[in-house]
């Protein structure tokens, strides 16, 4: 009777540490009851904090940001505008910690969430137009050991454009420790090649370039695609071809950056509709790295952004390449309007249109948004340590924010 006691106990005790990520995870998603939460009161005031006080609109897009923040129950939203290739503006209101009250600033660091995509765009741009990659030849005249036989048709036009048929996480049922993995968020990647071990066992779900499915495994094999072909790691290669040249000192691989003094604590609070706050969990966004696992600040992000408009960067011919909306196989443009590592959009309001490519980001507790506006030589990022359930709800500042600088 012991013995069985102590058998079923052990059984009992292993379900619950294997299945507890997974109940965290639904926790998270609001499915679920937490356990344990701690909340925290978000203080009642609202430090704002920038190095252009100068700047005559600078007070006007601290008030701007802090009414937003207020509408969006979020602790702490930042901000950056680049004109010209240089950075105009920055700051931040709120709290990057709520329980230590510590506040937000132009430096803090947030998660990128999906905004790496564009990241890792700029990287295959920058080897398309060098000649080291040719957007339509199959990967595995790239790589030579792809562990998914149905990949090595693929093209890196067709990563890059989500048009793969690659799945994303909700569609990885054909390989279930993998979406484990995707659940539980705790398990360490160091390399580009492992990561692709989450979803190597799933089939694609449609003829490549037939449709359009955002997905950012897509994003992923690409990273292990361009780590072949540059002959080094992919992080090691976005430093130096990136990031070093753009002075991004504050952009990097979040697990990279374990107890960077500048990284923003991330909290939920059920898409800003809980009243207060609880930490989210402890995650490792290693496997998602070059779709959604850096981190970094909106004063980093719009240094890319401008580069995108600074032909001795980027030439003219290769922008044109990228920011152009791609076709599926029936001649229609994708339904996303999505481009390489890009999305086009048109937004307005009652000045008119904002014609930009732009890419979003949503992480756990964070979100991020990079708009470029070529026909003002602009760029514009936004980042903030919560979440919203609309998307757009947090990223509309964007339009008022650049209406305010481009008045100068």
């Amino acid at each position: 009777m012991l013995r069985k006691t102590i058998i079923t106990t052990g059984v009992l005790a292993i379900f619950i540490w294997f299945s507890w990520p997974i109940y965290q995870y639904f926790a998270y998603e609001g499915k679920v009851p937490m356990f344990f939460p701690t909340d925290f009161v978000l203080p009642e005031s609202t430090p704002q904090s920038t190095n252009f006080a100068a700047h005559p609109q600078s007070q006007a897009a601290l008030d701007l940001l802090t009414q937003h923040k207020t509408n969006i129950h979020a602790p702490a939203i930042s901000a950056a505008v680049a004109i010209d290739g240089q950075i105009v503006w920055a700051g931040a209101v709120g709290w990057a910690n709520i329980e230590q009250k510590i506040p937000a600033t132009a430096d803090t660091q947030f998660r990128t969430g999906s905004t790496a995509k564009a990241l890792t765009a700029t990287l295959l741009a920058k080897m398309v137009q060098a000649g080291r990659i040719d957007l339509d030849n199959p990967i595995a005249n790239y790589h030579a050991n792809l562990p998914n036989e149905s990949w090595g048709k693929l093209t890196p036009r067709q990563l890059a454009s989500h048009t793969s048929g690659i799945p994303d996480y909700i569609d990885n049922t054909g390989d279930w420790w993998g979406f484990y993995h995707l659940a539980a968020l705790k398990k360490r990647y160091i390399s580009v090649e492992k990561s692709l071990e989450v979803f190597d066992g799933s089939d694609l779900l449609f003829e490549p370039g037939s449709q359009f499915h955002y997905a950012t495994f897509n994003t992923v094999l690409l990273s292990a695609i361009l780590e072949a072909v540059a002959g080094d790691t992919y992080l090691k290669t976005m430093h130096r071809e990136i990031f070093a040249p753009l002075n991004m000192k504050a952009t990097d691989a979040e697990h990279e950056a374990n107890g960077s003094s500048r990284l923003a604590d991330f909290y939920w609070n059920d898409d800003g509709r809980y009243p207060n706050f609880r930490r989210w969990q402890t995650v490792d966004l290693s496997h998602r790295l070059a779709g959604g696992g850096f981190i970094s600040t909106p004063s980093d992000l719009v240094k890319l952004g401008s580069a995108w408009l600074d032909d001795d960067f980027i030439l003219p011919t290769t922008r044109e390449l990228f920011w152009q909306p791609q076709t599926l196989k029936d001649g229609s443009i994708n339904e996303n309007n999505y481009a390489l590592g890009w999305r086009w959009a048109d937004y307005e309001d009652e000045q008119g249109k904002l014609y930009n490519t732009n890419h979003g980001g949503v992480s756990r507790g964070s979100q991020c948004w990079l708009m470029v506006i070529p026909a003002q030589n602009m760029a514009v990022a936004v980042m903030i340590n919560s979440n919203v359930e609309e998307f757009w709800d947090f990223g509309r500042v964007s339009i008022p924010l650049a209406r305010l600088f481009s008045q100068q």
